[in-house]
């Protein structure tokens, strides 16, 4: 049924909330389908164990769930079964709702939640030195730790102050602060070093932009 729906984008879909939970983990979708009564644990269980907010539309053969479902902000909550105009209607309301799918921008002292395995950090921009892509990932590079986010480079590039974070190639963002020296390089660009010793290529345009947010 959602096939119908060219906004939409289907990235992934689970019978059970264990494979549903590493569905999600894995993809991070902005918006869940969700029934509430599954096998072992309900979708309000399953969104418990999120660490973050997604847009959730409920789909349940429960009525009695619903008052309960209100403590999670639904878009939508969709008795089965399910007809086309009914769905047609949430997935409107999804498009037009107020809350935007792209997270606000992030200030230098905000601080954001990264699960690395078996370990959680909460760290402030402050402290990051540089961001490297790794394909539909990113890897962050703060203190002694390199964890991975499931996160775009160019979505992490869109969430950072601009005056302080710099896109130095299609690999790196770093850290204006964290900058140790520049040099320049063949091609009229510029090598930087950063604090840790890594050595970061600005590419020959992308040195012009550095150059005006660093010069008086």
């Amino acid at each position: 049924m959602l096939s119908e729906f060219e906004e939409l984008e289907m990235v992934g879909s689970a019978d059970h909330p264990d494979s549903a939970l590493k569905l999600i983990r894995e993809h991070r979708p902005d918006v869940l389908f969700l029934d509430i009564h599954m096998p072992g644990q309900s979708g309000f269980d399953l969104l418990d164990k999120l660490d973050y907010i997604p847009q959730v539309i409920f789909t349940t053969a429960y009525s009695e769930y619903a008052y309960r479902s209100f403590d999670y902000n639904p878009v939508d909550y969709l008795l089965k079964p399910v007809s086309s105009e009914r769905l047609a209607a949430a997935v409107d309301k999804l498009t037009r709702r107020d809350q935007p799918l792209v997270a606000l921008a992030l200030e230098m002292s905000s601080k954001i939640f990264i699960n690395d395995g078996d370990d959680c950090h909460l760290v402030s921009l402050n402290e990051i030195r540089y961001f490297e892509s790794c394909k539909n990932h990113s890897r962050v590079f703060f203190d002694t730790h390199k964890p991975f986010i499931k996160k775009a480079l160019s979505t992490v590039e869109a969430r950072l102050p601009k005056s302080r974070f710099f896109r130095a190639n299609r690999q790196y963002i770093v850290n204006l602060n964290e900058i140790r020296s520049i040099d320049e390089s063949i091609g009229d660009g510029y090598n930087l070093t950063m604090s840790d010793g890594h050595s970061i290529e600005v590419s020959r345009r992308n040195a012009i932009e550095l150059k005006k947010l660093l010069s008086f």
